[in-house]
Formats: C-alpha cells, structure tokens, sequence
C-alpha cells in the first residue's frame, strides 16, 4: 500500500508500472436503483476450448520477485473470454443503467501518466521511484486525464482507472466473470506452447508492431512508432491465436487471483485460480507504457499485481464466462 508521507508517494511492488493506492476505505455505489444482478448486455465471447501447456517464462528472463517460474504444467477446462477489453462504450452503458460510481470518484483521484498532462499542470503528489505517476484529482474513466478530458473520442478504447472491485461491479451486471490468471495465459498464448508473445518471441517481426507499448527512451520520448502514444482501440492490430485482440500490451488486464509471487511452485495441475487470500490482485499482460527498459512485463509469460482498490490511466479488463452444458457463445 501506499504511504503519504511528505512529498512523494512511496510504494511497495511495482508502481513503475501499475501503483498501489493508498491504504484507505470508500463506500462503492451502484447507484438509487440497485438492478438485479446479471441485468447487462454480455459483451460477444470467444470459445475457448482449454486444455493443457506449459506456464510461466521458458526463458527465465523476466522478474524473479514477480514469481514467472517455475515453469510447469497447467489444465484449464474450456471458457469463454471476451475478444477485446471492455471498452468505454460498454462501462459508459453500466454507469448510466446503474449509477455505478468507481472507486475513483469516490477517493477524488486517480493516477495518471505525467506526458498527458498540460504544461503548467498544479503540482500534485508523485510516486516516489516513478514519478511519471501523478496523482490528478478528478480522474475518473470518464475523465481520464482529469477535469477538461473526456473519451467521446474514445468511445472504443479500454476503459481505464477502474479498480478491481470496480471490475467485478461490471461483471456483476453482465452476469461475467474476470478471467483466472491460468485461463488469462492459455488464452494468451493462442496455442504457442513457449514464446513470449501471443505470435512468437520476437517483439516487432519483421519490423511490423503487433501490440501498443512504449517506443523510444522512456519516459521523455515516446517515439509513437506502433501508432499510438495512449491507448489504442480495443481492437488495434489483428487478432492473434484464438481470435483476441492485445492480450498484450495496451492496457494493463485484471484477473481473478490473489497474487502470490510462490504460487507457481505449489500451483494446482487443474484449474488453478490462485492464493487462497492476499493483499494485491493479478494483472496481466503489460500496457502501453511498458518498455523494455523499466518494464519488460508485455509478454504472455510475465505477471505483476497491485492492490484491488487501485486505478490508473493503464489498467482495464475483459470479462470471461464459464461454459456450462449446452451454453453458447454469443
């Protein structure tokens, strides 16, 4: 969790790339009419037939504290999962049936990449060992640089500066899921047993960008070769493997586990859905702000955490559903 303190805001795990928020406590709100559960529209899913591979970094060149390995051998049972993330579209559509409020709005602020903000910003608080973490009041999903910035624009991009618990709200009302982290790296993958990538190891094949992440020297230049500086639309580049689209990079993606960095050395054969209790929540799948510098966590086989009440202008989600007999995808 975070600590105040006098100046920067200091941190425990890796705010670099996703920052934990302060310890404190907020009421979520869903609003006067309080709508029966499962009353949304379900975003369109992807079959995924599931099966056995081989989890975590083959090439153990990752982050050791973030507990990529071992490598070893996982079965998930077949689900459905969103092709895309969820968009600001869709969240938009929840605010309004429900008069949900985010965990943001209800703490006043949200942390935001400091390029985006005007020259002459009001100096707030930074994130200590990252201070291109800026805490911006009036941040909200809706307003994702703060006051005077909204996503009209941006109707098909991720939604961000939703927490998990935000997340889990949504997925309430479409009567969905988050998906496990085990589910989230199967599907990632798109049946390459070991790569980095959802199309193989190498970052930018052929000199061809397949996913949105920092291009330059981090974080003064970003020279914006992949085609975007901030997030991309939910369904940038093409599709991979199983017919997804960035499941990495552009926005940071939240799962359903606890996180614990020990996991994979007692991690279940079948199913595994992560620690039994914990203080941070999985994340997956990097942003656009991950560069290999700082940040090398864009790849199917890394893994990171914050904690469940956190938002920033890089984390969204997608939502994933269990297939019980005779369901169909939709």
């Amino acid at each position: 969790m975070i600590d105040p303190g006098q100046g920067g805001i200091a941190f425990t795990g890796c705010a670099t790339c996703v920052p934990a928020r302060e310890a404190a406590s907020v009421t979520i709100h869903m609003g006067p009419t309080d709508p029966a559960r499962a009353s949304g529209t379900v975003p369109p899913m992807v079959s995924i037939a599931g099966g056995a591979f081989r989890m975590g970094n083959h090439l153990a060149d990752g982050y050791e504290f973030d507990g990529e390995m071992p490598v070893h051998d996982v079965r998930v049972d077949a689900f459905d999962l969103a092709p895309e993330t969820v968009t600001n579209a869709q969240f938009g559509k929840f605010v309004a049936a429900t008069g949900y409020r985010t965990e943001a709005e209800g703490f006043g602020w949200s942390f935001v990449f400091a390029g985006f903000l005007p020259g002459g910003f009001a100096q707030t608080r930074a994130v200590a060992a990252a201070p291109w973490w800026r805490q911006v009041f009036g941040a909200y999903w809706n307003h994702p640089e703060g006051p005077g910035s909204d996503v009209q624009t941006r109707a098909n991009h991720p939604v961000t500066h939703v927490s998990w618990n935000d997340a889990m709200a949504f997925c309430d009302w479409t009567g969905t899921r988050l998906p496990t982290e085990a589910e989230w790296e199967f599907a990632a993958r798109g049946g390459q047993e070991a790569s980095h990538f959802p199309w193989g190891d190498q970052l930018i094949p052929d000199g061809k960008h397949h996913m949105n992440v920092w291009q330059g020297t981090f974080p003064e230049k970003n020279r914006t070769a992949d085609g975007y500086a901030g997030t991309a639309p939910a369904n940038a580049y093409g599709p991979h493997g199983f017919g997804l689209f960035n499941m990495t990079g552009n926005v940071w993606e939240w799962c359903a586990d606890w996180f614990d960095s020990d996991y994979y050395r007692h991690s279940p054969l079948e199913n595994p859905a992560g620690a039994e209790s914990g203080t941070h929540r999985v994340m997956r799948g990097g942003s656009y702000l991950c560069h290999k510098s700082y940040c090398n966590r864009y790849r199917v086989d890394s893994r990171s955490s914050t904690t469940p009440d956190s938002s920033t202008g890089n984390i969204g989600f997608r939502v994933a559903r269990s297939v019980a007999d005779g369901s169909k995808s939709g």
